[in-house]
């Protein structure tokens, strides 16, 4: 278990920032509540046949106060913080980002991501709201496209 975690931080380290193998789109999409929050969002990849989950983006309250860091309420990615989430060194480069406002966002999937079978985890958690995981198997090269029903709208992968 602590192997894989030091993968996981490994892989984020090494991930070359500026070539990419493909891109990813997730869209946050408009909620008609009452009262609304920017959801926490985790991205990661994880091979079928096994080996260490590595995320790609993690969208949170990055500028919250000391008294209130906003790394506290990261838990609540539930299947990301026990993939490995919790481990994670934050901020973390080229990975840690502010929280999204609804709309389609682009990820890069990096350059040095190997052909195979995957499978894209995208989460998201929101403050007064829910929380929802869209997995969306993927083969590398290829596309590939799964939706959310309320956290999340569509997710595409079009890969080189």
């Amino acid at each position: 278990m602590r192997l894989s975690r030091l993968a996981l931080v490994a892989g984020v380290l090494t991930a070359p920032a500026a070539a990419d193998a493909g891109t990813i789109k997730v869209t946050v999409p408009q909620l008609s509540v009452a009262e609304y929050h920017r959801p926490y969002v985790a991205v990661w990849l994880e091979p079928v046949g096994g080996g260490a989950a590595r995320t790609l983006a993690l969208w949170y309250d990055v500028r919250k106060g000391r008294a209130e860091p906003g790394t506290k309420w990261l838990a609540d990615l539930r299947t990301w913080w026990r993939k490995g989430g919790r481990s994670l060194n934050l901020p973390a480069d080229g990975v840690s980002g502010a929280t999204r406002a609804p709309g389609v966002h682009t990820i890069a999937l990096p350059a040095d991501v190997k052909p195979g079978a995957y499978v894209l985890n995208v989460e998201a958690a929101r403050e007064t709201g829910g929380r929802e995981l869209v997995q969306v198997p993927l083969t590398v090269p290829g596309a590939a496209r799964a939706s959310g029903s309320h956290e999340l709208g569509p997710v595409a992968v079009t890969t080189r």
